[in-house]
């Protein structure tokens, strides 16, 4: 078994924007702590053939879902408003906007397979519907991306 450091080497970037697709980049580097944390303490338990990427990006799933309840749940009253993240200048924000504007099940879809590398079956079981129905998100998903972002836009 790899040591767990080389796992979050190989595997962090994906899993990164994974939680980003699915929670935002607010929230993205919460998630993505949250994850590892998660999967270092059952790492050792992992068996030797699993498909760490996929496991990763399961745990992932369920983090956004944990904060998302979690921020459904609490209220934020503030007399300002807080200053914005910055984020990195190598980021694409079109094409983050763009991902973040399509409807959830189609959102979570994109993410999970194309970002995260899972099959449809994986998907429709994150997402609980049929292995067509994961298809046919992500399918629309992308479709709505090529229709509403130009090549222009996302260089």
């Amino acid at each position: 078994m790899l040591p767990f450091e080389t796992v979050v080497q190989t595997h962090g970037a994906v899993v990164l924007r994974v939680c980003r697709a699915a929670v935002g980049p607010v929230d993205a580097d919460d998630a993505w702590s949250e994850t590892f944390l998660s999967a270092l303490r059952a790492y050792p338990d992992l068996p030797a053939d699993a498909n760490v990427q996929a496991w990763l990006v399961t745990i992932a799933h369920r983090k956004a879902i944990d904060m998302h309840r979690a921020a459904a749940r609490r209220a934020v009253p503030t007399a300002e408003l807080p200053d914005r993240q910055q984020t990195a200048p190598d980021e694409n924000h079109a094409l983050w906007a763009a991902v973040a504007a399509l409807p959830d099940t189609q959102r979570l879809a994109v993410a999970y397979h194309h970002i995260g590398g899972l099959p449809h079956a994986d998907v429709a079981a994150l997402l609980g519907n049929s292995t067509a129905a994961a298809r046919r998100a992500c399918a629309d998903g992308i479709a709505t991306l090529r229709r509403t972002t130009t090549r222009s836009e996302l260089l």
